[in-house]
C-alpha cells in the first residue's frame, strides 16, 4: 500500500509570462509528483496518469527520475496555454487538446491511504470514480478542473456539476479565492469553509496567493502566512506544490498549521523558478524562519 497516490493527467503546457514563453510538461500530477520526489522518502508515493503516445518520453523521464508512474493510454494529451500578466495570481487559459477521462476500471487495483485527484477539466473524474476511491482510502481533491468548462479552445468558469455528490465522499478539498466564489457564491472564506464542511468535507484548504491561506478542520480555523519569494518568476504549479507539501505532512500525522506552513514554504520556493519544485527539505525549513 502507498501512502499517497496522485491521479491526474500530465499535460503539455505553453506558459507565457511578461519575462518569457516556456513549453514544458505540466498538470497537477506533474508538479505533485516531482515535488514529492524531492522530499525525504518517509512517505511512499505513486503517480497514476493518462497521456497520448507523443507524451510517453516525458513519462519515461519521470520514471528515470525515480518516480513510480502508472500510465494509461489516451487518444490525446491535455494541452494548455497559460498566459500571465504582471499579477501572478491571475491568468488566461486555452485548452488546445483534451485527454480521455479516468475510469472506474482503471481505479480498481489501486491501493493507497490517500488519493489526491488533480482535476484539470470538468469530466476528468466522474462521481463514480470518486466514490470508488473513497471506499479504498481518503480522497483529496483540487477543485480547479471541476470548475473549468471548455467551449472551443476557451475555458469558462462554471459551477461544479456534481458538487454535493462528490463532496459527500471527499475528505480534503483545496481551492483558491476565485474558485470559492464560483462554488459558494461568496467571497467570505470562512463561510465557504463552513459550507463545504457541512457537505461532508473534513479539511478545507483555501489559498490566497501572496495573502496566505486558511485551513478549516475540526471546527477550527488556522491562518497560514505566505512567505515572500526572493524573486517572483513563475506561479504555474504553485497550488499543486501547496497540495504536495500539505499532504506530505498530513500523511505523517502532522498538525494542520504545521502542514500548512510547510506547504506555503514549498510554494515560495516554487515561485522563484519555472518548472516543478526542485529544492530540499532543508531549503523549505529555511524559508519557514525567514
Amino acid at each position: 500500500m502507498k501512502d499517497i497516490c496522485c491521479i491526474g493527467h500530465v499535460t503539455r503546457d505553453k506558459i507565457i509570462t511578461p519575462r518569457q514563453t516556456v513549453n514544458m510538461a505540466g498538470g497537477t500530477s506533474f508538479y505533485f509528483a516531482y515535488g514529492m520526489n524531492q522530499l525525504p522518502k518517509k512517505v511512499s508515493f505513486q503517480l497514476v496518469t493518462k497521456v497520448g503516445e507523443g507524451s510517453m518520453p516525458e513519462i519515461e523521464k519521470m520514471r528515470q527520475a525515480g518516480i513510480d508512474v502508472e500510465c494509461f493510454k489516451s487518444r490525446h494529451t491535455v494541452y494548455f496555454e497559460n498566459k500571465y500578466g504582471h499579477d501572478s495570481n491571475r491568468r488566461t487559459q486555452r485548452v488546445l487538446a483534451k485527454a480521455d477521462p479516468f475510469t472506474v476500471e482503471e481505479m480498481q487495483h489501486l491501493d493507497a491511504r490517500i488519493y489526491h485527484l488533480g482535476s484539470l477539466l470538468a469530466d476528468d473524474f466522474s462521481p463514480e470514480v470518486v466514490e470508488c476511491l473513497s471506499k479504498k482510502g481518503l480522497v483529496s481533491i483540487d477543485v480547479q478542473g471541476y470548475l473549468r468548462e471548455v467551449r472551443g479552445e476557451k475555458v469558462y468558469a462554471v459551477d461544479w456539476k456534481d458538487k454535493e455528490e462528490i463532496l459527500s465522499v471527499t475528505d480534503i478539498v483545496k481551492l483558491n479565492e476565485y474558485e470559492m466564489e464560483v462554488i459558494a457564491g461568496t467571497d467570505d472564506p470562512r463561510a465557504v469553509a463552513r459550507k463545504l464542511a457541512s457537505l461532508g468535507v473534513k479539511e478545507v484548504v483555501l489559498t490566497f496567493g501572496d495573502y496566505g491561506s486558511l485551513i478549516y478542520a475540526e471546527d477550527k480555523f488556522y491562518e497560514i502566512p505566505a512567505y515572500p519569494p526572493v524573486e517572483l518568476v513563475d506561479a504555474t504549479g504553485c497550488g499543486d506544490t501547496f497540495s504536495t507539501g500539505y499532504l506530505y505532512c498530513r500523511s505523517q500525522g502532522m498538525g494542520y498549521e504545521e502542514s500548512g506552513k510547510f506547504a506555503a514554504a514549498m510554494c515560495t520556493l516554487k515561485l522563484e523558478h519555472s518548472g516543478p519544485f526542485h529544492h530540499s527539505i532543508e531549503d523549505i525549513q529555511k524559508v519557514m524562519v525567514r
